[in-house]
């Protein structure tokens, strides 16, 4: 990036006086420049998501808004675990199916439309992406609305998990549970040993959600799909991502390696923050829709 679109974005970040509409539209200048120049890679965290009803995991400073999600390694070992986490996500799991895209997504699904964007990556499990119209994407870290068995491979549908445990579990019911990122709740104390589990119909095999834990490794493939786009585009740019977890860090420093554009369109801290100057603060649904009008 020029030295010209650095000065603009730093003169950006430092006019507080201006309203957040005349903030978003300079921001969107920026954004536009480059996406002028090719087409993009855009890689987005939860913060996208947010404007839809789903909490995010990580405050403005990148520290944890909410206790540690579940860990691999716990739900594996543990049946006290996948007790915890099934019973909540029983209850917490309807938002994410009563969740519509957001302004943020339906200009990310335009964007790809008119050819600025070759894939969009994301580390959300909501798939708000694919209900917004967006075709190429890579759920980095799987998707909540499907259910994998650990045993046998064996893949379903959420939907179907969902019904079966409601029927095995008539009595679990919460007057108003917190919600949480990524279809959890908030219970307080709760005793979970009476939560019935179901098990896969073709082994018996452990069924998981298929997402992405703490602590398990994201597939290769999609890791190697997100590289080779990234290394035939003119930028990358980053929304609603803090960074702080590997799966998405790498790609940052990817554009670093490969020189190209780095833009990160988040109002808080991210991890990204030293290797770019071009850093837009702004809200990411009005900064994409006015890119969109401007692109025409």
């Amino acid at each position: 990036m020029t030295l010209n679109d650095e000065q603009a974005v730093s003169a950006a970040a430092a006019d507080d006086s201006r309203s957040d509409a005349q903030r978003a539209e300079s921001a969107a200048d920026i954004l536009v420049d480059l996406l002028r120049r090719g087409p993009c890679v855009v890689l987005t965290g939860a913060g996208v998501s947010v404007a839809s009803g789903i909490p995010e995991y990580r405050d403005d400073e990148g520290a944890w808004k909410h206790s540690k999600p579940m860990e691999y390694r716990d739900f594996v070992q543990s049946l006290t675990a996948r007790r915890r986490y099934w019973a909540r996500s029983l209850l917490g799991f309807t938002r994410i199916t009563s969740a519509k895209p957001n302004a943020a997504h339906t200009a990310l699904a335009q964007l790809e439309r008119k050819g600025h964007v070759d894939l969009l990556i994301t580390q959300n499990v909501d798939g708000l992406h694919s209900a917004a119209g967006s075709q190429q994407v890579v759920d980095l870290h799987g998707r909540l609305d499907r259910v994998v068995c650990l045993g046998c491979g064996l893949r379903m549908p959420r939907a179907e998990l969902q019904g079966e445990l409601a029927h095995l579990n008539p009595q679990w019911s919460a007057s108003a549970p917190v919600a949480k990122p990524d279809g959890d709740v908030d219970l307080g104390e709760v005793d979970y040993a009476a939560f019935r589990l179901v098990d896969c119909a073709r082994c018996n095999g452990i069924l998981k959600p298929d997402v992405v834990f703490f602590g398990e490794s994201v597939p290769a493939r999609d890791v190697q799909r997100s590289m080779q786009a990234l290394e035939q585009a003119r930028g990358l740019v980053i929304v609603g991502s803090s960074l702080m977890v590997y799966s998405g860090f790498r790609f940052a420093r990817a554009a670093i390696r490969l020189n190209i554009p780095l833009l990160l369109l988040n109002r808080g801290r991210t991890r990204a923050d030293e290797l770019t100057s071009l850093k837009l603060r702004e809200d990411a649904g009005r900064v994409l829709s006015e890119a969109v009008t401007a692109l025409g």
